[in-house]
């Protein structure tokens, strides 16, 4: 017996007028339908996560399975559904370079490296950088691109502020940097992203804080590797190293990425040939949260081995969003 019409539907009525009344009774009951009609979304959002291993003495695993790792959100363990040892997902690299006034002694050897790095890095119709200076005022020197001809010239205009600029003011805008190629180059890319800072670790002059510029790259999903430079002449003899040294650290950590400093025992170039391999042995790891996102903000992550002796490089937290 149907019980979704009026009695007017069922009365003795000719052909004609009956056709128009079911269909009168079809439409005024079709909203009360659709209350009732569940919705469904058909996107799945897919969190990635990318992790380095390394054992205790520094050696990288590259050998390891999916059912090696352990993935918590918000302390509740997660179903690794992707995983890749070797991921071919393109690779977005930018490169942040200090160009301040304490870094001018080091442009020349940073430029050379740098490129050498890029092009032996990106592959070309797949893989882009960006390159982006800051000293005072944060200038993109050059948007995403492939070309590797495009890089090298743009590297070709890396440059300090000349004395005349100086006399105008300085600065050195780390977090300004990062938080503003987060914001306009990374957080609209997909796959592997990883910004690539050149300083030596000491702010000065920036509009944000250093948690302000470590939440732009966690929401941009970008992992930050620092490489400290410093110029211990520029200032006298006196080392920056110290304070710059655990600005850069706690901007690796909590992105995920690594922390290098050169030395006399480790040039610039042994870095990037570092930074290389470690990009190119990073495991892929995706998962779909069974929690609902009723709100967007951040959420806890930790990856683990279950085998305790290994130490695994990846970001601690994720912007979920709606």
């Amino acid at each position: 017996m149907m019980h979704a019409f009026s009695n007017p539907c069922l009365t003795r009525i000719s052909r004609r007028e009956w056709l128009a009344r079911s269909a009168g009774c079809i439409l005024a009951a079709r909203p009360a339908l659709a209350q009732n009609q569940p919705t469904f979304s058909t996107e799945v959002k897919v969190v990635n996560v990318f992790a380095t291993v390394r054992d205790k003495e520094g050696h990288l695993i590259t050998n390891l399975t999916k059912d090696a790792f352990t993935l918590f959100e918000e302390g509740k363990p997660q179903n690794i559904r992707y995983f890749s040892q070797e991921s071919d997902l393109p690779l977005t690299i930018g490169l942040l370079v200090d160009t301040s006034l304490s870094q001018t002694r080091m442009l020349e050897e940073e430029r050379g490296a740098s490129y050498r790095f890029l092009d032996q890095v990106l592959r070309e119709n797949k893989d882009r950088a960006a390159l982006v200076q800051f000293d005072q005022a944060v200038v993109v020197r050059l948007g995403l691109t492939s070309p590797h001809k495009d890089l090298q010239d743009a590297l070709a205009l890396l440059d300090s502020p000349s004395a005349e600029q100086a006399r105008y003011g300085s600065g050195t805008l780390l977090y300004d940097a990062v938080r503003t190629a987060s914001i306009q180059i990374m957080r609209r890319v997909q796959g592997r992203k990883a910004f690539i800072v050149l300083t030596d670790g000491v702010d000065f002059g920036s509009a944000v804080t250093l948690a302000d510029a470590i939440e732009s790259a966690q929401r941009a999903g970008t992992l930050v590797y620092c490489i400290l430079f410093s110029d211990e002449s520029y200032y006298g003899g006196l080392s920056f190293g110290p304070s710059g040294r655990g600005v850069l650290k706690r901007l690796a950590r909590e992105t995920g990425g690594g922390y290098f400093e050169v030395s006399k025992t480790r040039t610039i170039a042994q870095i990037y040939d570092a930074i290389q391999e470690e990009l190119r042995s990073q495991y892929s790891l995706g998962f779909v949260s069974d929690q609902p996102i009723t709100h967007s903000g951040f959420r806890k992550l930790d990856l683990k081995t279950k085998q305790k002796k290994l130490i695994v490089q990846a970001t601690d937290r994720y912007y979920a969003e709606t």
